[in-house]
């Protein structure tokens, strides 16, 4: 049987950041299990966390600074819709979904910075303070972006 281990980033509401592979995330499912590079495996909640970033590598590349935004982005793609979602801490990520519903849990968005380490990012419906989808998406990436440029 193959190996179904996933490099994964969880970033928990209170600020905490894990990094480590799991091989039991289900989206349907109350908790999972990490393992972090070194130590035992530790049992997270979905419900202590904003999101769980899916990555390519748990050391991501301190020298690269990710594209904010869209960057000239279609407003629909083979990825999904065009999502902005702003944290109650202020984060904010932009990008595409197939599955985005305000009343679910959770969903699945892929980055719009395809060169960025995050592969996609399961986002915790009720840890965003906004979420937008289409043209109002862009327009809450610009305004964030442009309040922290001023």
């Amino acid at each position: 049987m193959a190996d179904k281990s996933v490099a994964v980033v969880p970033h928990f509401i209170d600020g905490r950041i894990l990094k480590g592979i799991t091989n039991d995330f289900y989206p349907t499912r109350p908790c999972f299990h990490v393992v972090p590079k070194s130590g035992h495996g530790l049992y997270v909640r979905i419900s202590d966390l904003k999101a769980v970033f899916f990555v390519r590598n748990l050391d991501g590349d301190s020298e690269r600074g990710d594209l904010k935004g869209f960057i000239a982005a279609p407003r629909d793609s083979q990825r999904g819709r065009k999502l902005a979602v702003r944290f109650r801490d202020s984060e904010l990520i932009c990008g595409y979904s197939l599955g985005y519903a305000p009343h679910r849990q959770g969903f699945f968005m892929f980055p719009a910075d395809t060169g960025s380490n995050n592969l996609r990012v399961y986002v915790i419906t009720a840890a965003a303070a906004e979420i937008r989808e289409g043209p109002a998406a862009e327009e809450l990436a610009q305004r964030i972006l442009n309040s922290r440029a001023a």
